[in-house]
This record gives C-alpha cells, sequence and structure tokens, in this order.
C-alpha cells in the first residue's frame, strides 16, 4: 500500500523541461546549464574544460548529478552562450535541439571493464543513443539504463523507461510501469528497443510507466519475447579504491589512449565485483571483490558531498588523472567519479590527493549516508540551507550510518536530490524542517523542528534505538494548501 503523499506546489524553479547547455534553467543563484558528457566520460582536458566554464561564465560550483552529468550553476544570460561555445569546442556541446534528452543512456562507470561478455555494453549503448536521436518526439526525461550484471544488477532503481540487462545468457529487457522482465532476440535487440522509444514518443507521456497498460504490452507481444524471471539486485559501489576483476589491457577494458573515443574500451560483461547504484546518494556497503592487486591496474571511486564540487577540486581531479594515466573520468551515479589507476599504490597516493581537495574517498565517510539538494540560496524552491544542515547532520549521524541507516535532507517536497524513501528525511519548509520517518520527502511527516532541534535530538539519540523513539509521531505543522 502506498503512503499518503502531500502535492508538491509549483515553483518559479519547476520549468518542465530538463536544462542543457542551450536551455539553460534559472534557480535561486542564476541559470543552471547542464552538461551531458558523451556515455559519462570525460577525459582530463575536458574537465578541465568545465572547470574553467564554471569559474569564467558560472559561480564555480559543479553539481554531478544521479545520471551522470554535471551541472554548471550561477550562468547569466550575459555568459551562457560563452559557456556553450566553450564547451562545445572540446566535444561536450548539446546533441540535439528538439526538446529531447541530450544524453539518452545510463551505464555504470565499470562498463567496459568487466571480463568479456556476449555484448559490448560501452558499444550498445552508442548505438542506442544513435537510435535516439533518429526518433522525435522523445521527451527529455527519457532513459534507457544499460548494465552487465551476471551477478545482479545495480540500475535498478534508476527510474529508468528501458533497463537493458546483459546476463550469462543474453539480453533482457524492462520496460517501466510494468514488473515483467523479457528475453531479447539476440540478433534483434535494438529493433525491440527502437520500437519501445517510438511507442514512449507517440504516447505523449513523459515517462514509460505512464504509457497505458496496453500500449506497452504490444511491445513484447509484436516480438514475441519470453518472460523470464528478474535479474537479483547487488550490493553497491562505495568510494574507494576498488580491484577490478582480472587484469586489463587494451582488448580487456583498460582506457584507450586519450583521442581515441574518449577512453571507451572493449571489454564486457561477465561477473562483476563492483557495481554503481542509480542512487543519489551512496549506501555504504563493503565492496565484494578482493583486496586491490599490488601489481596491476586498480580503479579508485571518489564522490562529490551531496553531489556538489567546485572548479578548483575539478581541476585537482583532472590533474590527478593526468599523474596516474588515466585516459577518462567516469562520472558514476553515485554522484562521483571513478578513474583506473596503474596500481595500488598510485591510487592510494590518488586517493590523498583528492581526499584534500574535498572528496568522499572512503566508504566509512558518514557524508555518505546523506542525501541532500542545494537548498536556499541556490534553490528558488528551497528556504532552508540544506548543504549546510547536510554537513552537520551528517556528524551526528554517524553511528546509525554505521548500522546502514540513511538520511536525507530536502530543500522542498520535490527531493531532487533522492525522490524515494529514506531512514530521515528532513523536507525544508518555511525555514524550518517537516520531519519524514522511512518515506519519500512527500510523505506525510512526523513533525515539523527547526534544524538546531532535529539535530539536538539525533545527537542525543541512543543508535540502539529506533528513529521512531527519537522522532515520535505527532500532528504536524500546517499541511501544503
Amino acid at each position: 500500500m502506498n503512503a499518503p503523499r502531500r502535492v508538491a506546489p509549483e515553483a518559479p524553479s519547476r520549468r518542465g523541461w530538463c536544462p542543457s547547455l542551450a536551455r539553460p534553467m534559472p534557480t535561486g543563484d542564476g541559470l543552471l546549464a547542464r552538461v551531458h558528457p558523451p556515455l559519462g566520460r570525460l577525459t582530463p582536458a575536458q574537465a578541465r574544460a568545465v572547470a574553467s566554464g564554471a569559474r569564467g561564465f558560472g559561480n564555480g560550483h559543479v553539481d554531478v548529478t544521479a545520471r551522470a552529468n554535471l551541472q554548471i550553476r550561477g550562468v547569466t544570460e550575459a555568459t551562457r552562450c560563452g559557456l556553450a561555445e566553450a564547451l562545445a569546442a572540446v566535444g561536450l556541446g548539446d546533441v540535439r535541439h528538439d526538446g529531447g534528452p541530450q544524453r539518452l543512456t545510463l551505464t555504470t562507470p565499470l562498463a567496459g571493464l568487466e571480463p568479456a561478455g556476449p555484448v559490448d555494453v560501452p558499444a550498445l549503448a552508442r548505438r542506442i543513443e544513435a537510435l535516439g536521436l533518429a526518433i522525435p518526439g522523445l521527451p527529455p526525461k527519457a532513459l534507457v539504463a544499460v548494465e552487465a550484471a551476471t551477478q545482479g544488477i545495480t540500475l535498478g532503481t534508476a527510474e529508468a523507461d528501458l533497463h537493458g540487462v546483459v546476463t550469462r545468457d543474453g539480453l533482457a529487457l524492462h520496460l517501466a510501469g510494468d514488473a515483467a522482465w523479457w528475453r531479447l532476440p539476440d540478433d534483434d535487440a535494438e529493433t525491440v528497443v527502437a520500437a519501445a522509444l517510438h511507442l514512449l514518443a507517440a504516447s505523449g507521456q513523459r515517462r514509460m510507466r505512464d504509457v497505458p497498460d496496453v500500449a506497452r504490452a504490444e511491445i513484447p507481444a509484436r516480438f514475441a519475447l519470453s518472460r523470464i524471471p528478474a535479474p537479483a539486485a547487488a550490493s553497491v559501489l562505495s568510494p574507494g579504491v576498488l580491484a577490478l576483476p582480472t587484469p586489463i589491457g587494451p582488448e580487456r577494458g583498460f582506457p584507450l589512449p586519450e583521442g581515441e573515443r574518449q577512453g571507451e574500451v572493449c571489454g564486457l560483461s561477465g561477473a562483476i565485483a563492483h557495481r554503481t547504484p542509480p542512487l543519489s546518494f551512496q549506501e555504504r556497503e563493503a565492496p565484494r571483490s578482493s583486496p586491490p592487486r599490488a601489481d596491476g591496474p586498480v580503479a579508485l571511486l571518489v564522490d562529490a558531498p551531496f553531489g556538489r564540487c567546485t572548479a578548483d577540486a575539478l581541476d585537482s581531479l583532472a590533474e590527478t588523472a593526468d599523474a596516474v594515466g588515466a585516459a577518462d573520468l567516469r562520472l558514476s551515479p553515485t554522484r562521483g567519479f571513478l578513474l583506473v589507476c596503474p596500481d595500488a599504490a598510485a591510487a592510494e597516493i590518488a586517493r590523498e590527493t583528492l581526499a584534500a581537495a574535498g572528496f568522499l574517498t572512503r566508504a566509512d565517510d558518514p557524508r555518505g549516508a546523506v542525501a541532500a539538494c542545494p537548498g536556499a540560496p541556490a534553490c528558488a524552491s528551497g528556504s532552508t540551507p540544506t548543504l549546510l544542515d547536510a554537513a552537520r547532520l551528517a556528524e551526528v549521524f554517524r553511528p546509525f550510518a554505521a548500522q546502514g541507516l540513511r538520511a536525507h535532507v530536502s530543500g522542498c517536497l520535490k527531493g531532487c536530490a533522492h525522490p524515494g524513501a529514506a531512514d530521515l528525511t528532513l523536507v525544508g519548509r518555511e525555514g524550518q524542517y517537516d520531519v519524514v520517518l522511512s518515506g519519500r520527502p512527500d510523505a506525510l511527516p512526523a513533525m515539523r523542528l527547526p534544524f538546531e532541534a532535529a539535530l539536538e535530538r539525533v545527537r542525543k539519540a541512543d543508535s540502539a534505538h529506533s528513529l521512531a523513539q527519537i522522532f515520535p509521531e505527532h500532528p504536524p505543522g500546517p499541511r501544503p494548501s
């Protein structure tokens, strides 16, 4: 049964489109311009260009999104064209101008680093991108998640319209709005994907889940797809130095030299030791693979605290990538970056450098257990300084985070940083916070408190007790109209 929810009021910043470089979105701190790196990959030179653009045309702040894109904040009408031109010059410009998705696919940052399998995930994602560009009318938020997941899936909560999963048996497909999974024919998978995208475009709906069930059912019926069991979910990727599944080289996943398709790789599916979720904050479970090898390449994942970094931090990331010889920076749905280092020693040096630059580099960092949106004054919908409050909450929430609990500090009911449920959600309203327990930001709150009062309750709490005992339910303040 779904919990009762509140209706978010329309806000000045709620524009109904996904921002791009050509169409930045008004926010509380100016215009927000979104950068969509192809396949979520940046060369160090491109990362420097983004940092320079944020510094010269914006306010120096860069967001990392849960769809592995970047957002430059504080752009103005006077600087927006210069920013678009500067990034287009390095291969990061908009790819379509019809209001459709600038980037259609989402993959994990380890895509192509896995042992070779039946389908080349990066190559498949490129082909799906090409299919999407040829389909007019695709809604701007359309998303196709593609991952190799022999041991389980990790992009299942990305709210993708289509979710393609490579298993040992071939390619499986899920259409949002239906619980069923379908086996795709090996020689005609792209035809099925194209048909589903055409259906979405023709429906006039914003997401596949909103397409009528009868219309959505036409896809498996038309192609006589076989229903299969849903793939199992997997543990998630955490910041730190991660062992790669096998020794890798140019044919087995090592990034190609810079300039050769931006470091895209040839290795594909098979057993995956670490995976990246589409969560807007990070579940911090210990990696499930063996310790990093001292004599071979390893991966280093670092996350931006609450999805926010600075131009200087992005420059530091690019310098670090150059220092370890990483051909590209792979954006992660954990709101961070993954780079491949030549060995564990180099990765440890890189981790120290990036920790000093402000990135989350260890799984036990309590900031990783707390999601937060920009809040006030950056967002016109917010009335509370969510980033500052989230940083303070993270420290006192540490005992709960160690038990696997997660928190969310949201500036409003929309919950942009994490639309799903969290163990504790503080929802900004009129300068205070509505307290939601085990629910989404739009769920009915247990109470409304000033931030200092909520923080003090968590600080004094015994983590052996439930959060419900810390915040006993009683009627909250006035409901939104």
